[in-house]
């Protein structure tokens, strides 16, 4: 009696291998369906499928951590940015407020020639000569008059300071030419004094030719003499003057001119035959050297400078912010593809 089970059992077996060869492509897609299901639920996108759900976990760790590091690195980049801001803005006020003196040299062959004003009081002028070289001849007839051969103005004008006393000045050119030391070599006489000691009162100033030129010559002088330092040199003595011209520009645009000079004093040995009571002066004018010396106040804080310097800086700030917001999006977008990985695996084992 076992035929007829037998016979049944294989009627169907034949007719589910029928319906196998009839449809064999629904069997395929069901079976791709069901991999691609279970490959979405444990492997992450570009991922082997042999890499497990810890490998996975601690590249994501890595990348946060990485990325929390460059966030605080160009937060202290912008730190320091901001720092430099501060302090380029107040090293740039601070240089406004207390500006270098700058001193440039000019050389010249020729100078304009100065005027050397003497207030001689009672002494007398004896002789005047310009010399080069350095070569002043010895004095024949000393204490006697001699050659006046400089160019030499006489004027009398009131005290700036007290405006009633009057002043008598003699005005002498003085020397130009610096490379052949143009030297001028005067000689004073005084007769009689009442002090202990005698000397005579001068001062230099810039250009002889201005004095001479000048309509109001009093007044020129007053002028002189209220912005010019006045000096002395001794009877008794040669006293050499060696100048050195100073011009200062003032910040309105200005500009004023001093001289500096070094001054080197010799005793006269007087070889006159019989004693004297009388003095006798003796001094030289001559160019220290051939530079004008020009002081001028500058401000070494460039505003396009500091400009240049803030546009980088702020431009530095804007692309470390950027920086910094696109960092934040991608740990936030790593975060919300991490919960939903886990999720994904979390329903699946459900």
């Amino acid at each position: 009696m076992p035929k007829p089970e037998v016979s049944a059992s294989y009627q169907e077996l034949s007719e589910d291998v029928e319906r196998v060869s009839e449809n064999p492509t629904e069997e395929r897609e069901g079976e791709m369906e069901v991999h691609e299901d279970s490959s979405s639920v444990i492997l992450p996108d570009g991922e082997l499928g042999t890499t497990t759900p810890s490998l996975r976990f601690s590249k994501t760790c890595l990348k946060n951590v990485f990325s929390v590091i460059l966030l605080f690195i160009y937060l202290l980049l912008m730190a320091v940015a901001v720092f430099l801001v501060y302090q380029t803005i107040s090293d740039f006020r601070e240089k406004l407020k207390h500006p270098v003196m700058s001193v440039t040299y000019k050389e010249v062959s020729l100078y304009d020639a100065p005027g050397i004003a003497f207030y001689p009081g009672k002494a007398r002028l004896l002789s005047c000569k310009h010399h080069y070289y350095d070569h002043i001849p010895p004095l024949i007839n000393p204490g006697q008059p001699g050659d006046i051969e400089c160019t030499t103005q006489r004027i009398n004008y009131t005290d700036p300071f007290t405006n009633q006393t009057m002043k008598y000045a003699l005005v002498v050119q003085g020397p130009r030419d610096v490379k052949k030391r143009e030297l001028v070599f005067l000689q004073f006489h005084l007769n009689e004094t009442d002090q202990d000691f005698s000397a005579i009162d001068y001062l230099l100033f810039s250009s002889f030719q201005e004095f001479v030129s000048s309509p109001e010559k009093a007044k020129f002088m007053k002028d002189c003499e209220s912005s010019y330092s006045s000096w002395k040199f001794s009877g008794g003595f040669r006293t050499w003057v060696k100048m050195s011209l100073v011009k200062t520009k003032e910040e309105d645009g200005s500009e004023t001119v001093e001289f500096k000079q070094e001054t080197s004093v010799v005793n006269y040995i007087d070889q006159r035959t019989k004693p004297r009571s009388d003095q006798l002066f003796f001094v030289v004018f001559e160019w220290k050297d051939p530079f004008i010396q020009t002081v001028q106040d500058i401000i070494t804080a460039n505003p396009w400078n500091m400009i240049a310097l803030l546009c980088g800086i702020f431009l530095a700030l804007f692309k470390a912010a950027d920086f910094a917001k696109l960092s934040v999006k991608w740990m936030i977008k790593i975060r919300r593809r991490h919960l939903k990985r886990t999720r994904q695996v979390t329903n699946h084992i459900n």
